[in-house]
């Protein structure tokens, strides 16, 4: 059985005796970035994202392991998130009505929201209290 690519990441830092915060500190160093956050670390670990190439390979040099056996967890853990992907993929293909323009209320009646409703499709109070003082 595999292991994880979060759980081999954990072990491999937890070895070393690091926390999240320094082995991400470590990998900006290395890489000559400071785009990553101990939060990143966390998400790898938890098995909510997986590193990229470029990170894989400072990780295997960060934490000095073998980057084929980080690289096969990676791939491993990538085609587990794979439908998940797909599933947003879709929905962002499906047509969303903007919030603003309508508002679905507990009953389930359709009506129009604020943008709407504000007078975008009739003159404002402004406007027409100007016109309604200046008529003879």
């Amino acid at each position: 059985m595999y292991e994880a690519f979060g759980v081999l990441l954990l072990r491999y830092r937890l070895a070393l005796g690091w926390s999240q915060r320094r082995l991400a500190t470590r990998l900006c160093e290395a890489a000559g970035t400071a785009t990553l956050s101990r939060h990143e670390v966390s998400r790898w670990e938890r098995g909510q994202r997986v590193p990229g190439p470029f990170w894989l390979g400072w990780l295997a040099d960060v934490l000095s392991v073998p980057e084929p056996q980080l690289a096969a967890a990676a791939a491993r853990a990538a085609r587990q998130h794979r439908p998940a992907r797909r599933l947003r993929a879709r929905a962002a293909r499906q047509p969303v009505t903007p919030r603003a323009a309508v508002r679905r209320p507990r009953n389930g009646v359709t009506r129009p929201g604020p943008a709407v409703r504000r007078g975008r499709s009739t003159p404002s109070r402004r406007a027409t209290a100007g016109t309604l003082a200046s008529d003879p």
